[in-house]
């Protein structure tokens, strides 16, 4: 089947030249390379690595990053759109690329050295270094502040001890960012994955993001020089600052993976035969259909205005909080709708539907979970805090 795309309110004509040939590239890369791989790989419960070189070639490994340091210096909308593209593949080939640039990348290009940009930055746009993020711990999700992973001074060199908990790409990445509580408060290390006392099992038997690899960090008498140590990154709001760009391209992704159930349940429901007519000539469908419609027009609209703020360097974090929180929320009621339409079929691999349905209830919680984000968009509009 090919790809249709929802452009009821003709957002078509808002994309610059650029954006649409970006984006037509990885949608054509996305359909044509990596939908054919991705029920298999699903079922495995594995990563498609092979795929890696073309995600570099793409252009999709940070790719707002500067040019000089290997990125392709592209706009937020680009940035974006590819999200968009991507996750309406599977929300696990975009937590791959989202994790490699706004929580990998994104972090040395923003606190760290000039060393430490011009080694690793080039190296991970290139896929030829893969690397993951740790801040999540077995007992502080939403509350990062109370992390337990300690980073111990001594003379040139840090010691470092602590786990991690739910982090992508962990396993056999070959840098690990990691966040860790010092006397002077919490500061962010780079930890190459061959790092004697570091480990990365992977966490098995998920139901949600299963074509994506997920693990365990396991820091034991890491010792680091004090180069591998982010200078510029002090305190909480450095990590934060990390998870505002990932949850930036969550509110794209949210939208493609919504776009993929709705393109599928409408062509389904137009070849579908119940009662002698399709059943996408009966009230109760189109209704369903208007309504989904509906709730992604409006999420294209938000992400859109989002990525223009962002560009202009004027979104704040609630604003990427109101957009991740609603367009993973409809994307999430529009998979369980579609699942509902494709009736039996729904619960097979053949559909795409399904596979969104199971993956976006993870997307639904990690990178802030619905009520977090809710309670920060609260705060912004009351200016009281809700969260003690």
């Amino acid at each position: 089947m090919v790809f249709q795309q929802l452009d009821f309110f003709d957002l078509e004509d808002e994309y610059s030249e650029e954006e649409r040939m970006v984006r037509d590239a990885v949608r054509a890369w996305t359909s044509e390379r990596y939908l054919p791989l991705c029920m298999d790989h699903f079922e495995a419960a594995t990563f498609p690595t092979e795929v890696v070189p073309e995600l570099a070639e793409l252009g999709v490994f940070g790719p707002t990053i500067p040019e000089e340091y290997g990125g392709a210096g592209l706009s937020n909308v680009c940035y974006g759109l590819i999200c968009q593209e991507l996750e309406r593949g599977d929300s696990g080939l975009r937590s791959f690329v989202s994790v490699q640039g706004s929580l990998v990348m994104y972090p040395i290009h923003a606190f760290g050295s000039e060393e430490q940009k011009r080694t690793w930055l080039p190296r991970l746009a290139s896929g030829e270094a893969i690397g993951c993020f740790g801040l999540t711990e077995p007992d502080f999700g939403s509350n990062p502040g109370g992390m337990l992973t300690t980073a111990r001074r001594e003379g040139d060199e840090w010691v470092l001890n602590g786990r991690k908990m739910w982090i992508t790409n962990g396993t056999g990445c070959a840098l690990a960012v990691v966040w860790a509580r010092t006397e002077e408060g919490i500061a962010g290390f780079l930890v190459p994955g061959d790092a004697p006392g570091f480990s990365a099992p992977e966490q098995k038997h998920k139901w949600s993001l299963r074509a994506s690899v997920t693990s365990e960090l396991v820091l034991e008498d890491v010792r680091l020089p004090d180069s591998a140590r982010l200078p510029h990154a002090r305190g909480l709001r450095a990590p934060l600052s990390c998870l505002s760009s990932a949850r930036f391209g969550i509110a794209w992704g949210a939208v493609g993976a919504a776009l993929a159930c709705f393109d599928e349940a409408l062509a389904y429901s137009k070849e579908r035969i119940v009662f002698d007519k399709p059943l996408a000539g009966f009230q109760l469908a189109q209704k369903k259909l208007a309504e989904m419609a509906t709730e992604i027009t409006k999420a294209q609209l938000l992400a859109l205005r989002l990525g223009r703020l962002k560009d202009q360097d004027r979104c704040t974090p609630q604003q990427i909080s109101m957009a991740k929180r609603n367009n993973v929320a409809i994307a999430l009621d529009i998979a369980r709708t579609c699942r509902d339409m494709l009736g039996a079929n729904g619960v097979s691999l053949e559909y795409q539907t399904g596979r969104h349905l199971c993956n976006l209830e993870s997307v639904y919680t990690y990178e802030g979970t619905h009520d977090i984000h809710t309670l920060a968009v609260g705060q912004a509009l009351t200016g009281l805090s809700a969260f003690r």
